[in-house]
């Protein structure tokens, strides 16, 4: 295998976009770590400063009840595993209104990652990375978990042992709506023959998933090849996998693993003992089971970014008279001065109140609103009173600024029924001339048994729009070819021709397309935040009729789902329709990771939609 560089570090933790939150259950992120199928990971810290993942579940899965409620259990089950090769899960909301969980933050690349960098392991390290996988299956099968989706993405290579992540979470999306638009349960070059063909799983499914992870990390790639999904299930379900590759000290463990017959594959037990036989030297966990350049790549993700530093809880106060109406100069708002005894509404708590006065020449001018509408909190001020611990202070009161009411019109009664009059002889006049000489209204209408019709010429046709108005003619295609779409790259159907443009994070952005290769927890995929995406068939032929009737709509597709010349339709809020065709992947000796697709849009051939 060709080894290549390692990613720079400052690829790893990506800062925070505009749509990311600042804190989410009340830890403040610092960091995004990766997006997958099911929601985007942040780094954060707990209390005492040690590092957390936070998973947040996508919307598209949170506003479904039948996955919140698997969703919940799952996460119940997990919590219960507590296994030294496996990611603990120390914190979740699963009722919020976008569930979460927080796991313990593994300075490690995924198994898919180290290999896409630096090639297959050596023996040594795929036998201990097998025994740690199996210990933690151990862990998780007793929790009464299956995990259903083990994959090299859900593997972690950290300085101690592997760690499994994401165990259980596939099956709180399996029976949910999603399911049936593009989002799949399970990665197709991974799964057991029963799971592809039946969608039956239990602990046997995992162990066949083990079988492959150690055949990739031994020779790089995965066992059954790679293809188009469909291609890469049926060789699962009926083909026996191509292992000429694999070490021969493996294959004992590796054809056993991939036995088709569930009933037939190894124990966990067994599966530890064999590789312990395997092994030419005795098998123990240490800081050197990896070779230097992936150990290289832990380090890497040790520079952590700083925690991002909360500050103490303020109390809350009103805001000045300049900030809840700064569209008004202060000396437009004169306020009445309070009666002796009683409060002035708008003083602040603790502070000994003062009518608004205007600002004396080299004075400081009014305090400038704070930014997003908060009012400012200010840190100390004379009779400040520290809360006891535990008081939250109420939001705040925001009063809007006095309005006078306005004196009603003087009615004018006379002119309106002028103004009606007038307008109805005029209506009449124009009713008339339209008439046929010699006839009336009701006479044309008695004599034709409808209303009055208009002719071709003049345009009213079934193409027409209601109201009088032309339909929409179809605009002409524009085609574009060759289009390279690099990872973490974004194109907008509107620009001619479309220019892929970097995005710190697409997926959660305005991009009609963009492209995500292989993540912190997920595959690589082409999707869509501005709009919906349609996987055409292979018997169907990308066109704007097509695209138009079509409504299997995703967000999202895997590169696994397609093969060199698969369709997809991009439906943009925007109005713009068009037709990808896909033309493959960057290969493993180019520097960059990207997709090749043809375009062929139809600009505005639809009125835009709010997304």
């Amino acid at each position: 295998m060709i080894a290549m560089t390692s990613t720079p570090s400052a690829n790893l933790f990506k800062p925070l976009g505009e749509s990311d939150p600042d804190v989410v259950g009340g830890y403040r992120l610092a960091a995004v770590l990766g997006a997958g199928g099911m929601g985007k990971v942040y780094l954060s810290y707990t209390p005492g400063g040690r590092p957390i993942a936070i998973k947040v579940i996508r919307p598209e899965f949170s506003e479904d009840p039948e996955f919140r409620l698997r969703f919940q259990r799952e996460v119940q089950s997990a919590e219960r595993v507590q296994g030294l090769y496996t990611a603990p899960v120390i914190d979740s909301d699963t009722e919020g209104a976008q569930p979460w969980l927080a796991t313990a933050y593994v300075p490690g690349p995924s198994l898919s990652h180290a290999v896409a960098q630096h090639g297959a392991l050596p023996l040594r390290s795929v036998l201990l990375l097998s025994v740690g996988v199996a210990e933690a299956l151990h862990v998780i099968h007793g929790a009464g978990i299956v995990h259903r989706d083990l994959k090299p993405a859900n593997v972690l290579l950290a300085s101690d042992g592997p760690r499994v992540i994401d165990f259980g979470i596939a099956r709180a999306a399996e029976t949910t709506a999603l399911t049936g638009t593009g989002v799949s349960v399970g990665t197709p070059a991974f799964m057991a023959p029963e799971q592809a063909a039946a969608g039956t799983v239990g602990p046997a499914t995992d162990v066949f998933a083990l079988g492959q992870i150690a055949a990739f990390a031994a020779i790089g790639s995965p066992a059954y090849g790679e293809g188009s999904s469909h291609a890469v299930l049926y060789r699962i379900v009926h083909e026996d996998p191509d292992l000429s590759r694999v070490p021969a000290e493996l294959l004992p463990l590796v054809s056993r693993c991939l036995t088709r017959d569930p009933d037939a594959r190894p124990s966990l037990t067994e599966i530890i003992e064999l590789c312990h036989e395997i092994s030419p030297e005795p098998l123990r966990q240490g800081e050197d089971w990896l070779p230097r350049s992936v150990a290289g790549s832990i380090t890497e993700r040790l520079r952590l970014p700083e925690p991002a530093r909360t500050p103490p809880p303020q109390p809350t106060v009103a805001p000045t008279p300049t900030q809840f109406a700064p569209q008004h100069p202060p000396t437009q708002y004169s306020p009445q001065p309070p009666a002796p005894g009683t409060v002035n509404p708008y003083a602040p708590t603790g502070f000994s109140h003062a009518a608004p006065t205007r600002s004396a020449p080299g004075a400081p001018g009014p305090v400038p609103p704070p930014p997003h509408g908060h009012p400012t909190r200010p840190t100390s001020a004379p009779g400040y009173q520290t809360p006891p611990p535990g008081y939250h202070t109420p939001p705040p009161v925001v009063h809007a600024p006095y309005v006078p009411p306005q004196q009603p019109r003087p009615k004018r009664t006379g002119l309106i029924v002028a103004a009606s009059v007038v307008g109805a002889i005029v209506v009449l006049a124009v009713v008339g001339s339209l008439l046929p000489d010699g006839s009336s209204g009701d006479d044309e209408s008695k004599s034709s048994g409808t209303s009055t019709s208009r002719s071709p010429e003049s345009g009213d046709s079934s193409g027409e729009a209601s109201g009088g108005g032309q339909k929409r003619a179809d605009p002409k295609p524009v085609s574009y070819k060759g289009i390279d779409l690099t990872d973490g790259y974004e194109l907008m159907l509107a620009d001619s021709p479309p220019r892929p443009v970097e995005s710190e994070d697409a997926a959660y952005g305005n991009a009609d397309v963009y492209f995500s290769d292989v993540d912190f927890l997920d595959e690589a995929t082409i999707g869509t935040a501005n709009g919906k995406f349609v996987l055409l068939n292979n018997t169907q032929k990308g066109s704007l009729e097509t695209c138009r009737t079509e409504t299997r709509f995703t967000q999202k597709i895997s590169l696994d789902q397609l093969s060199r010349g698969s369709e997809i339709c991009v439906l943009s809020d925007a109005g713009h329709i068009a037709v990808a065709t896909y033309q493959g992947k960057s290969g493993e000796n180019d520097p960059g990771q990207y997709v090749t697709l043809d375009l062929e849009i139809w600009r505005n051939a639809e009125d835009p939609t709010e997304s």
